[in-house]
């Protein structure tokens, strides 16, 4: 059966910054700011979707290939088209890792499978964004 997901917008009353969540009331809330200063605009956002939704996925597989797993740390860069509408067209992560066990075969092999299979934000996303990464272990 399908899982349905809903969030909750609303407009805060200056210029171009929102406040949302999900729809019960006592889940968190982010602010984003379609101008950038007292969040991250929906662009931004998108990005950082992407990051943790990836980083989630490789903390858990690395877990399953028994790494101690000491540090994360995931970079996004997405590159706009110029014309209307300004999507992505191009998205590129940086993993950085560290931990006790892990090794460049591991680390390829969860990232790997974050992006090609079980990331859903990156999934979702229109299918001829080009998506590719880069690794680098300390």
């Amino acid at each position: 059966m399908p899982q349905e997901r809903a969030v909750r917008l609303e407009w805060a009353g200056e210029r171009l910054r929102f406040t949302g969540g999900g729809i019960d009331p006592s889940t968190p809330s982010v602010t984003i700011d379609g101008d950038g200063a007292a969040g991250p605009s929906p662009m931004l956002t998108l990005l950082l979707a992407c990051a943790g939704c990836s980083a989630a996925d490789v903390v858990v597989m690395l877990k399953k290939m028994r790494v101690g797993l000491e540090t994360l740390t995931v970079e996004v860069q997405g590159t706009r088209r110029d014309d209307e509408p300004r999507r992505y067209i191009a998205i590129r992560f940086r993993y950085r890792l560290a931990g006790e066990g892990l090794d460049r075969a591991k680390a390829e092999r969860a990232v790997a499978l974050s992006l090609e299979k079980y990331c859903s934000v990156v999934h979702s996303l229109a299918p001829d964004i080009r998506v590719n990464h880069e690794l680098e272990l300390a």
